[in-house]
């Protein structure tokens, strides 16, 4: 009935499933009349108004929230924005910018500006009003999820506080004018997914969270903004449910708080990162930064600057059983193998900078399935996979490498190849000579690469030989 579509080359573990046509029309239909969920959208709003019993309800399509009028409903899903286009291009102040750029003369016309201000004050009062709804009308809530995000008003109500049964709260997208989050989020203590990821529209401005997400003990699930303010570093220690953790910084993060969550599975470290109390002479005699055995995904990505590579070590060497590694970071130079996890499957190096080829490191990494460097991941000219090495690998991928000029791939190297691809490497010369030992290769993808480079892997060139056995050879947006 339910068949597996698809599996993530690294750890093979299920993406994607797909279920037959018939067996999901079967499936809703039957969830209807058992009143297990209603799917809600403009031509069916006013049945929704006779039904009092529905606990989940689905919108795919905006309609007013009014309409639904279930004291007892669970969950409530937006698959659209939190406003219909047609109202959200008229968001102030939003409007008002875009406005202005094209008509400059009317800047100082006070009767444009009451307009303005007529127009925002019945949005708002607009949005307010859903918001009031929902926290006086869903008391018994579970799930509240937005999934594509849009304008919703001037900030969050602190009347979210009253949602004191939710267990899941996604807030992703949601664009408010102020990005301060109320202190009223410290009564959800049911929470067991909470996504703080709202933005503001028209600056990339810092989100205040209330240092109180501590009191959510149920926690599972931890996504903080990507730029967070906090007059205080928030304390997070006590979530020892927690699983994931995504945008944690030590600026507004403690690292000693890490080594509680003891069940924690997937890490993401976004911005600055450095350990207090940090003994340089004696790395050994540093404390482990993480004790969760569970540990298989770890993320750093830092566009401020670079990370202390004795820091780094130090994290690497406190996640023994990860299989996914990404580096989004200056580090010049990479952690040496016995620092890295030799469960590896998969591996993106991006803008690290690397000043060696680092495949004689990453060679070693027995079990590594899925392996990308992008956009200046090193800056050497040359790059050499000696033979027998990468023995699993299934996928490969070098994008934006703008110093590789020469790569050489040795007799039996990348024995399990099936896809590869080569984008924007513009420096690169030719194929490597090794690629046509490689009989596993199912795809050769050439993407925005010189129009010499293409030529001479096509029919006639003089590099089609060595992919001549690739069944599928693709070229796109090549000059």
């Amino acid at each position: 009935m339910i068949q597996v579509r698809e599996r993530y080359v690294a750890t093979l573990k299920m993406t994607s499933f797909q279920m037959h046509d018939l067996m999901r029309g079967v499936c809703l239909s039957k969830a209807k009349q058992e009143k297990f969920f209603d799917i809600a959208d403009q031509s069916n709003a006013c049945q929704l108004s006779r039904i009092g019993r529905v606990r989940r309800v689905s919108v795919h399509k905006y309609f007013w929230i009014h309409y639904i009028k279930s004291p007892r409903l669970r969950s409530l899903l937006f698959f659209d924005k939190f406003l219909p286009v047609e109202e959200e291009d008229n968001v102030l102040p939003l409007a008002m910018v875009r406005y202005f750029d094209n008509h400059k003369e009317e800047l100082f016309n006070p009767w444009v500006w009451f307009a303005a201000v007529l127009v925002c004050s019945v949005l708002v009062t607009k949005l307010r009003g859903i918001w009031k709804y929902m926290f006086n009308n869903f008391n018994f809530l579970r799930v509240l999820d937005y999934e594509r995000g849009g304008y919703a008003g001037c900030k969050l109500p602190n009347d979210i506080g009253k949602l004191i049964h939710l267990r899941f709260l996604r807030l992703r997208g949601l664009e408010f004018d102020s990005l301060k989050l109320p202190s009223s989020l410290g009564n959800l203590r049911c929470l067991q997914t909470l996504d703080l990821r709202i933005i503001n529209g028209l600056c990339s401005e810092s989100v205040h969270v209330p240092n109180l997400l501590w009191r959510m003990q149920q926690l599972r699930h931890l996504y903080l903004p990507q730029q967070c303010s906090s007059k205080a570093k928030l304390k997070l220690g006590t979530l020892k449910n927690l699983q994931t953790l995504v945008n944690f910084n030590t600026k507004n993060c403690y690292v000693k708080d890490l080594i509680n969550m003891t069940n924690l599975r997937e890490l993401e470290i976004r911005g600055s990162f450095n350990i207090e109390d940090f003994n340089t002479e004696e790395l050994d005699k540093n404390p482990p930064i993480i004790q969760s055995i569970y540990l298989h995904s770890l993320s750093i990505i830092n566009d401020e600057g670079r990370i202390d590579p004795r820091h780094l070590a130090h994290l690497l060497l406190s996640c023994e059983n990860i299989s996914k590694l990404r580096l989004d970071v200056e580090i010049r130079r990479l952690p040496e193998y016995h620092y890295l996890s030799s469960n590896l499957a998969y591996i993106k190096l991006r803008r690290c900078k690397l000043e060696e080829d680092p495949m004689p490191t990453l060679e070693k990494l027995l079990y590594l399935r899925m392996l990308e460097l992008h956009e200046e991941a090193f800056i050497v000219k040359e790059m050499f996979c000696c033979g027998q090495a990468f023995a699993k690998l299934e996928s490969l991928s070098l994008k934006g490498l703008n110093n590789l000029e020469e790569w050489k791939v040795g007799e039996e190297a990348m024995a399990s190849l099936q896809r590869l691809e080569i984008q924007k490497c513009r420096q690169l010369k030719k194929l490597p000579d090794g690629l046509r030992f490689i009989a596993t290769l199912q795809e050769l993808k050439i993407d925005s690469m010189p129009k010499t480079f293409k030529d001479k892997v096509e029919e006639g060139g003089e590099d089609f030989w060595k992919g001549r056995h690739v069944p599928s050879i693709i070229f796109h947006d090549c000059e």
